[in-house]
Formats: structure tokens, sequence, C-alpha cells
């Protein structure tokens, strides 16, 4: 028996689908249920594509109806693949691509299939932008659901932080409108560990007059790493809200080992900002000094390039104490032998305006003054993961001593489910309760997991 015999599609459902149901063996089955992490290769029974919200709320009764498991793929960008089932029923939000700005009330509306590069296309035209992530083709919805950190938070805050209205799917297959007046205990949610609450539809964005910014990269001598990592920490310490400052170890393209700083400042003085961020290219002896202005979307493709779809990806990331010289003598000794040319090194900071909201006031908690450190490794053959996992684990290993108990739930791996606590930390009661309102069955499981059972 095949397994389009073993899954029968209603009738009722098949005539008024907008979208379209692709089952094994279907021309464009294999591209729906493909991801960005190359590692992950699952097959679904059944993909519903879908086009509207009346699609997402079929596909959700369909998958609780018949007893499959349900995963929700958007633009499938997130590590630990979990956008996937094994034959169960994964419902593809991603053909739902709609934008719209209303400059009057500086507000952008999106479906979840669109990412980060389109919206901020769309809003650059009105001179407008919301804080999104640093990689122009991850989807808006997950990054958003999971906190979102990116150039603009410094400034502005999370992705989360200005998510201000949602349509969701609940389990039941209601259709929710969630804002601060509708369902504020789920906008709540939303803000942080959304993908636990149902299928969002939709994402409506406080957003902000930004047009152009200063922004590059500086690219120094691996023998320099240390001393750049030094200089960084100088360097953001004092730094204004404007200004976003990355340090990182990554390859060329020629495969040179080179320690990084990437910098955004977003302030409303362009000549000002060039004065701000002079310090930071006048250090050392660069290679390469990329900064110039540019439009604000321009520094969200910087690091499209490090980031190949297709590649298997294995991650592991925390927020670290401090910037010490024992964490950069780690990092640096440990690239140093690094298995794949592909895997970068990153510190992103996490201050300004995400880190002035209490703890509480999101799902998303991790608001102390810090850095998130990632490493995330990168490599093409499959024959090669083994290494470079190990590679990782070790690496993380060593830094574990430098630690907070806390993880960022968008850059955990698919083998990071005993850190779901870390991840919404002083939040995880109010959570469960909310999980237990709204998916007391946990249908929407595949995630980064909060179990209404406790």
């Amino acid at each position: 028996m095949t397994t389009t015999e073993l899954i029968q599609i209603p009738e009722e459902i098949q005539k008024s689908f907008n979208g379209k149901f692709l089952f094994p063996g279907d021309e464009g089955y294999d591209a729906a249920r493909s991801l960005h992490n190359g590692m992950i290769d699952k097959r679904p029974a059944v993909i519903a594509c879908c086009v509207t919200t009346a699609d997402v709320r079929d596909a959700v009764n369909l998958g609780r109806d018949l007893g499959l498991e349900i995963s929700v793929r958007g633009c499938g960008h997130n590590v630990a693949g979990r956008a996937v089932t094994e034959g169960g029923l994964m419902i593809d939000v991603n053909p739902m691509k709609g934008v719209s700005v209303d400059p009057a009330a500086m507000t952008i509306t999106a479906q979840p299939g669109v990412n980060w590069g389109q919206i901020n296309r769309a809003s650059s035209v009105h001179g407008m932008a919301t804080p999104g992530g640093v990689v122009s083709t991850t989807g808006i919805a997950g990054l958003t659901l999971g906190g979102g950190l990116g150039w603009l938070q410094g400034r502005y805050g999370l992705a989360s932080d200005n998510l201000i209205g949602a349509e969701l799917v609940t389990a039941e297959g209601d259709v929710l409108i969630v804002n601060e007046d509708t369902n504020p205990d789920l906008l709540w949610a939303l803000r942080g560990a959304g993908a636990n609450f149902g299928v969002v539809t939709s994402l409506k964005y406080r957003a902000y007059p930004v047009t152009d910014i200063v922004g590059g990269m500086i690219l120094h001598p691996y023998d320099d790493a240390a001393a750049v990592f030094d200089a960084y920490g100088r360097f953001i310490e004092p730094a204004p809200d404007e200004l976003a400052l990355q340090f990182g170890l990554m390859h060329d393209q020629d495969g040179v080992k080179l320690a990084a700083l990437v910098l955004c400042h977003s302030g409303d003085n362009l000549d000002d900002a060039e004065l701000e961020v002079a310090p930071i290219r006048e250090y050392g002896s660069p290679v390469l000094d990329d900064v110039k202005k540019m439009a604000y979307p321009g520094i969200n493709t910087l690091f499209d390039p490090s980031f190949p779809r297709g590649a298997q990806n294995y991650w592991k990331s925390a927020f670290l104490r401090e910037l010490s010289p024992e964490v950069a003598k780690i990092m640096v000794d440990a690239y140093a032998t690094v298995p794949s040319p592909l895997t970068l090194m990153l510190i992103e900071p996490v201050r300004g305006a995400a880190a002035r909201v209490d703890p509480t006031a999101t799902a998303y908690p991790h608001r102390q003054h810090g850095y998130s450190v990632l490493i995330q490794a990168q490599w093409w053959d499959p024959a090669e993961s083994e290494v470079n996992i190990a590679w990782t684990r070790e690496v993380f290993d060593a830094l574990r001593p430098y630690m907070l108990e806390a993880s960022y739930v968008n850059y955990l791996s698919e083998d990071d489910g005993a850190l779901t606590r870390d991840a919404y930390g002083p939040n995880v009661g109010r959570l469960r309760e909310l999980k237990r309102q709204y998916d007391p069955t946990n249908l929407f499981h595949l995630n980064h997991n909060i179990d209404p059972a406790g």
C-alpha cells in the first residue's frame, strides 16, 4: 500500500485547498522537504504546501485527526532541522510570502514564508526597517519566534521585542488574532517561544526610520587574533547603542584563517557614525577594511556567503560571563586546528535596548549585558561529520567554565534538548501553563519543546 493510499485527504479539503499536497515521489516533494542544514534528511509522509491561513487550518486539523506527527517549515534555516518530520505531516508555509508596509503607522506585516532580505527590501522603499537577523535568507518567523538577535538590537531591541501582532492557528484549528489587546498572553509567549503554540500565519512588526548605515567587515591576520579579541572588548564596552560590533574567526575564499571585526552603525548622522567607528578601523594592520556607507539591507547580506545552503551544519552556542583572556586563548587555539574552512566562531554582544528589557517581560529571557558565542561548524562531505562534530563539542566543553546557564533557542542543535530549560530560563513555568492551555496534547512538539506534562 502506498503512502497516498495510507493517508486519505478528505474530498472537501482537496476541493477547497488553495495550495497542494505532496507525497513521496511527487515533483517538488524533495525540494519542499529540504532544509538549509544538509545534515537533515527526513521524509514526511505528506507535505501540505499552504498559501492561505485556511490551508494552514485545514492542514493542522488533518494532521491532528489522522494522528500524524506535525512539523512546520517556514524558510527552513533552523540548524536543528525540526521543521521536517519523519513519516508525518509537514506544514510548509514557505509559499506564503506577502509583505505589507504601512509608513503612516510605521508597521510591517508579513507572512511566514518571507525572509529577512525580502522584508528589508520591501520596507527600505519607505525608509523603514525592523530589527531582524544578520543573514538575508533566514526566515522572519523562525528567527522572531525564538528571540531574534541582529544588527539593530542595541538601538531598537530584538526582533521578538518588535513583534506587535500575529495571526495564529492553534492545535484545535482555531484562528486567533494575537496582540496587546487580544490574547496578550500568547503575544508574550510568541516573543521567544512561539514555535510551541501553533502555526503563525502573519507577523506584524513595529518599524523605525532606518535608511543608510555605516558598516562592513575588517579582517586581520590570524596571528593577531588574540590581540584583536582584546581590542574588541575595549571597543564594544563603551560603544553607543547604535553600534553593533561582532568578533569572528573565519577563513577567506582562499582558505586563509583570519580574525574579523564586523560592524553596523545605525546612527542617524552618518558623519558622526564614521567618526565613532574610526578607532576600530585604525586599529592594528588589517588585511582588508570594507567598512563603508551602505543601504541598511546591504549589511544583512554580508554573512550570506558564509552560510551556504546544503552544507552539513552542527552548532554549539552559549552566553559568556565576560570577554576574558582565557576565552580568547581557547577560541584562538581551537580555531587553529579547525577541520573545515567553512566553520565560523562568532561573538555577538547583548547590550543596549535588548539588555534593558526585564527577563520576564517576554518569553525570551536573556537580557543580561553580555555576549553570545556561536561555534558554527559547517562542512560539505558527510564522511567528515564525525571529526567536525567532535571538534565542535571539544571546543564547547573547553568554554563551559566561562558560560552562563543560558542558551539561545535559535542556535540549538538537534541534540541540545537538555538545554531547553536554559533557553527559557525563569519563564519556563508560565510557558508550561500556557502550553497546557493552548496545546495540552503537545501536538506542536517538533521544536525546542515546552512539555505541558512538565
